[in-house]
């Protein structure tokens, strides 16, 4: 080939998330390791271009080609851990992914977390990259709650966290909250953010001296929980996920 062709094929690295082995910078540090090799050899670098994955191994083992591009939503009940294993023995979403998702499905990685108390949509894919995007503050996609509380709040307390707010130590950013409907001491909030710190919904309402006593996820980006049964999973339709893919990597995310 001359300098002057172009080089055909992906990063090896994007071809390996695509395939479900892991997120970009992760294969990154696997290559580094030594994990990853071609024909038997050591790749060297993660620039290594190919146009399929036949011959790449990790861990000595044979991968599978490069899938399309899927993405799942899971309605994820209370009491599950968004991990793969729970060394304390405690049930997992992959638990119930065995019953919810059908046999065909690719191996699937979450795209952010939910914690084991928190109910709603989990989004799950089979591309570490698109998963990578998606998790990255500088992405800006919205994620959207509803918290059942206890305590005496106002729609002008709520109002000011769009300022954003620091609570012990910690700034979060702006959420966009709105009081829904109240029950004497109990009411609904629903509350708009991009960051999606750890526990960030419940620290910051309990900061405002409420108990979250019932947390749900239900949108993140475009993508809404809708009527999905709760421990049920379905795919999303590649009309529905394409210009979604497409605004990412307008943004260089992708």
């Amino acid at each position: 080939m001359s300098q002057d062709e172009p080089r055909k094929g992906d990063r090896i690295a994007k071809l390996l998330a695509r395939a479900g082995v892991a997120s970009r910078r992760e294969v990154e540090r696997m290559i580094e390791a030594g994990r990853i090799k071609i024909n038997g050899e050591p790749v060297t670098t993660p620039a290594t271009l190919l146009e399929t994955l036949k011959g790449v191994t990790v861990d000595d083992q044979p991968v599978g080609k490069a899938d399309r591009t899927r993405l799942y939503r899971f309605h994820k009940p209370t009491g599950l851990l968004t991990a793969e294993r729970d060394f304390s023995g405690r049930p997992t979403i992959y638990s119930a992914l065995r019953n919810a998702l059908p046999k065909d499905a690719p191996r699937l990685m979450p795209v952010g977390r939910l914690d084991l108390n928190t109910e709603g949509l989990l989004l799950l894919t089979n591309d570490g990259g698109l998963k990578r995007a998606m998790e990255l503050p500088s992405s800006n996609i919205e994620r959207t709650y509803r918290a059942r509380t206890f305590g005496d709040v106002s729609q002008e307390q709520l109002e000011e966290l769009i300022h954003g707010v620091t609570v012990d130590g910690v700034k979060y950013g702006k959420i966009d909250a709105n009081l829904e409907r109240r029950t004497g001491r109990n009411q609904w909030i629903e509350l708009t953010l991009t960051e999606g710190k750890n526990r960030e919904v419940r620290r910051v309402l309990e900061h405002l001296g409420l108990k979250v006593n019932r947390l749900i996820r239900t949108a993140y980006g475009p993508f809404q929980l809708g009527d999905l049964p709760r421990g049920q999973a379905d795919e999303l339709k590649k009309h529905e996920l394409q210009p979604f893919e497409g605004q990412l990597k307008r943004q260089g995310l992708l």
